[in-house]
């Protein structure tokens, strides 16, 4: 079987080639950890410290990771974490939180990088955020005897029918997954449709609701209000935030506050897209519509030679903010007093809205929220958000979050309360990883902190 996949994964990389080496020459994307990636050769262990190996795809996931490791430490200091990401932004950002812990590229699905993986890092378990569905990693990983488990599982109904009609292949691969922590009941049971066994599969929440932060006066979000202060926004503004945006989102959004500057003055307008490679072409299609806007990572404004028809509708005051920066998401929904959260609008399927919920921001987003359905739910149940179409619709929420600001800061009340009613997954999860871990701690801390040899 991992003949046959590799076969499969060799395929496709030949075909796509072309693109691959594009995105390497064009985008400076994915140059980073190649002998990780296709040869596996993670970081080696050379202590015997029971070892917990997370995998997060990106960014997202590996926020995830934050509250279920802390606990973790707290119930077994000794034990070694070791964190992989596929992204380079989730392998950056994994570097900086969990420092003292190692981080690698994860490897790609092919047999060989994953057995030297395996046999560098020696994890007593493997455990994947969310679903990465490899099915080379699973298989070997469980053939060695190292139980894997799946954290904060979602299986999208599009996802399931797809497992589904490649059942010959799929079904056996979730059949070797020895416990999930699933989302929501819907989750769970595509689990077990597609293979999983009942016993294995524990209905545990959203482990996102217990990493969510909620007082606005932590040290990460008054770093961002110094920030945009530098920028020229004001602590009596008001501050819509966009998180997570797509490219036809962002202009969407951009051409709201452009409209809404003539009747607003104080609205200011700060984007937080979810991939900031792309900021060079956002920027690009500001520069075409005349719109002024500032960088994050720059203390000046740009675009100062707006046109005279772009200034009577916003100044260079009022310059769309682009954060251009990885990992700041969570902390500037804090300054936001009313927000949209991207990947709504198209195909991608939502971005998680719980993290603004948590600071009591009301907020809107697209129609398209399929892979955060356990999260909109009960936010849409509680008339704490609002589902909005197109951009006219999206104007309308704006105006109507200043105007009707009560109101607003009364939606975002009861998102911040759905918040609280849904956190404890996070000691669930916790709960059945170390049910995997088979004899816990050990009885004596190692002699000093277990020491690893990186990669060359």
């Amino acid at each position: 079987m991992s003949i046959l996949f590799n076969l499969i994964y060799l395929s496709v990389m030949a075909i796509f080639s072309p693109w691959l080496m594009w995105r390497m020459i064009v985008q400076n994307k994915n140059r980073r950890g190649w002998s990780a990636k296709f040869l596996g050769y993670a970081p080696r262990r050379t202590s015997d410290a029971k070892c917990l190996w997370f995998h997060a795809v990106s960014v997202g996931e590996v926020n995830l990771l934050k509250p279920i490791i802390e606990r973790i430490r707290q119930e077994h200091p000794y034990f070694e974490i070791a964190v992989s990401s596929t992204t380079e932004t989730g392998r950056q950002l994994a570097a900086d939180v969990f420092s003292e812990d190692i981080t690698f590229f994860c490897p790609a699905d092919f047999s060989w990088a994953i057995k030297r993986t395996l046999r560098r890092l020696r994890p007593d378990q493997l455990i994947l955020a969310e679903l990465e569905l490899w099915p080379n990693l699973i298989r070997i990983t469980s053939a060695r005897s190292i139980p894997v488990s799946v954290i904060n599982g979602r299986l999208s109904a599009r996802s399931a029918r797809g497992y589904r009609k490649l059942g010959f292949l799929f079904r056996p691969i979730f059949q070797q997954i020895d416990w999930i922590g699933a989302q929501s009941s819907d989750y769970a049971q595509r689990f077990v449709d597609n293979g999983c066994a009942a016993d294995k599969v524990t209905i545990t929440g959203s482990v996102k609701f217990d990493g969510v932060k909620t007082d606005r006066n932590n040290a990460a979000t008054l770093e961002l209000k110094a920030v945009a202060a530098a920028h020229g926004i004001a602590a009596e503004d008001f501050v819509f935030v966009g998180g997570s945006t797509q490219l036809e989102e962002d202009l969407l959004l951009a051409d709201a506050y452009v409209r809404l500057r003539q009747t607003h003055p104080q609205l200011r307008l700060i984007l937080v897209p979810r991939h900031p490679v792309r900021v060079p072409q956002l920027c690009r299609e500001f520069e075409n519509r005349k719109i002024p806007f500032a960088l994050r990572s720059s203390e000046q404004a740009t675009s100062e030679d707006a046109s005279e028809d772009a200034s009577e509708a916003i100044s260079v005051e009022g310059a769309v903010l682009i954060v251009d920066v990885i990992g700041e998401l969570s902390a500037w929904w804090g300054v936001a007093d009313a927000g949209f959260v991207g990947g709504s609008m198209g195909t991608r399927g939502g971005q998680s809205m719980i993290e603004p919920a948590g600071f009591g921001v009301p907020v809107c987003f697209g129609p398209n929220t399929e892979n955060f359905k356990s999260t909109v739910s009960p936010l849409i149940e509680n008339d704490a958000a609002e589902v909005v179409n197109n951009g006219h619709q999206i104007e309308t929420f704006i105006k109507w979050s200043i105007e009707m600001s009560h109101l607003a800061q009364a939606m975002g009340l009861r998102a911040q309360k759905v918040v609280a009613q849904n956190t404890g997954a996070a000691d669930r999860t916790v709960a059945g990883i170390l049910a995997l871990s088979q004899g816990g701690e050990a009885e004596s801390p190692p002699q000093s902190r277990p020491s690893v040899v990186s990669a060359a």
